[in-house]
């Protein structure tokens, strides 16, 4: 094994919404893509069943682009509260002990 760490290719949302159109058109194949831009098959796979479910032909339960952003950020802030709490409680044990 190596130590060599692979970086994680990032697509702009153009580039997403393009190749999604693409093959929800049918105007080409997830692999004929997925080799003409150097993209694994699964990304593509991925991008589109997001897309379909944003224009509502995915399953009814599954939370479109947007909500799992907002949930993406309510996790990051959730988690910021509770350190911030974790530090609080700490920081007043401390002084509870400082002052005996």
């Amino acid at each position: 094994m190596s130590n060599m760490k692979t970086k994680r290719r990032r697509y702009s949302a153009d580039f997403k919404a393009e190749i999604c159109k693409l093959v929800i058109s049918g105007t080409k194949t997830v692999v004929e893509l997925g080799s003409e831009h150097d993209v694994c098959p699964s990304s593509i796979y991925a991008w589109v069943r997001q897309a379909k479910i944003d224009i509502g032909e995915g399953p009814a339960a599954a939370p479109t682009s947007t909500e799992l952003e907002e949930l993406r950020r309510l996790r990051k802030e959730n988690r910021a509260l509770r350190q911030e709490r974790d530090f609080l409680a700490s920081a007043a044990r401390y002084f509870a002990v400082a002052k005996k």
